[in-house]
């Protein structure tokens, strides 16, 4: 059997999709399972287990989009695959899908869009309370798999060997050793409504630093704000003064490479991104600053026993649109203060690794 699953977009989308790939693999154990992906997120895959080929789609615009989707459709449909889910229900993954020419296509109840699958199956609003892990799994029930527990299948990224030993190197240079209890702090997120401000986040930093010498925090920052980490840092070194060592300077990290360095870390601590999602594939305890999102859809899908505190606010107006805000001051964010997410880091620096 040959199967082909469409995800397309977002890291964190991408890293909800993880548990399903292991669920289809424990169903049918023989197939033959390929996922389409899209650049950016291609590493989240690239060396899952699960998996035995990984398509990855070029991105572009205008006409070369659509020589680039036609050739895809073309290699995509020679393959013959028996089924094909549409993991991510948008106008390009859907025609993928059909275009694959698979008896059997998967995919949400989209008006317009529905008449490409075979089988559809209902699409949870956007802002339920609902993990977006279990709404995709609702995309498996036509074949029989009842949905999973993160404590079952946690979401999934192995470490890739490369970026293992660059992230070593890169430590080593910096600074860093075993004898200093590292913290990650991921400070961008590509949508504007999820960015805690950037002093808050210097004065985590400079919090941290103050309470223990011992403590190294290497920032970063997404492609959406590639000089994020650099502006935080310089303005926390200067804050520190002869401590300013304990904030080095690791330069950027690719996703690969992002997974591993949080999985050396003592605790990560970042908003509602793809990096969060990413971290959540490792043990490391982590301090997840929400704003506009809910815990019940973004909450880090792994083990109930790996620590995660969610840092967020109760307002009437969570969860939102995230186009407009409505109070105008962001306050799901902005009234977060640095003293509360100093406090919930402490307290994963003080829980048991498993």
């Amino acid at each position: 059997m040959k199967i082909l699953l469409v995800r397309l977009r977002l890291v964190g989308d991408v890293v909800f999709t993880t548990p399903l790939v292991r669920a289809l693999r424990r169903q049918f154990p023989d197939a033959h399972l390929t996922y389409a992906v899209e650049p950016a997120a291609a590493p989240v895959v690239q060396d899952n287990p699960h998996l035995n080929e990984v398509i990855v789609l070029p991105q572009a615009r205008g006409l070369q989009r659509l020589r680039v989707d036609i050739a895809a459709a073309l290699r995509i449909r020679r393959q013959r695959f028996d089924l094909a889910i549409d993991l991510h229900g948008g106008p390009r993954s859907a025609w993928l899908t059909w275009a694959s020419g698979a008896p059997t296509r998967i995919g949400y109840a989209i008006a317009g869009r529905s008449w490409m699958y075979t089988a559809v199956v209902p699409r949870a609003a956007d802002l339920a309370p609902r993990h977006s892990v279990t709404n995709q799994w609702d995309l498996l029930r036509p074949l029989g798999i009842e949905p999973g527990t993160p404590a079952i299948d946690p979401v999934e990224i192995p470490e890739n060997a490369v970026a293992g030993t660059a992230v070593g190197a890169r430590l080593e240079a910096a600074g860093v050793t075993a004898a200093h209890a590292l913290v990650v702090i991921h400070v961008s997120a590509g949508n504007a409504f999820r960015r805690w401000p950037p002093a808050a986040f210097e004065d985590l930093v400079v919090g941290l630093v103050q309470h223990d010498g011992r403590r190294r925090v290497v920032l970063t920052s997404g492609p959406s704000d590639a000089d994020a980490a650099r502006r935080i840092a310089d303005a926390a070194r200067a804050r520190l003064g002869d401590r300013a060592h304990a904030v080095p300077d690791a330069g950027e990290f690719d996703l690969a490479e992002l997974r591993t360095l949080v999985a050396r870390a003592s605790v990560y601590i970042g908003g509602d991104s793809g990096p969060l999602h990413v971290a959540a594939a490792t043990r490391t305890p982590i301090v997840a600053l929400l704003g506009p999102t809910l815990p019940e859809r973004s909450k880090p899908w792994r083990d109930p026993g790996w620590f995660v505190e969610m840092v967020d606010m109760q307002l009437p107006c969570r969860p939102c649109n995230q186009r407009v805000c409505e109070p105008g001051d962001f306050r799901c964010l902005t009234w977060i203060t640095p003293e509360r997410v100093l406090e919930a880091t402490e307290r994963a620096l003080a829980a048991p690794r498993l």
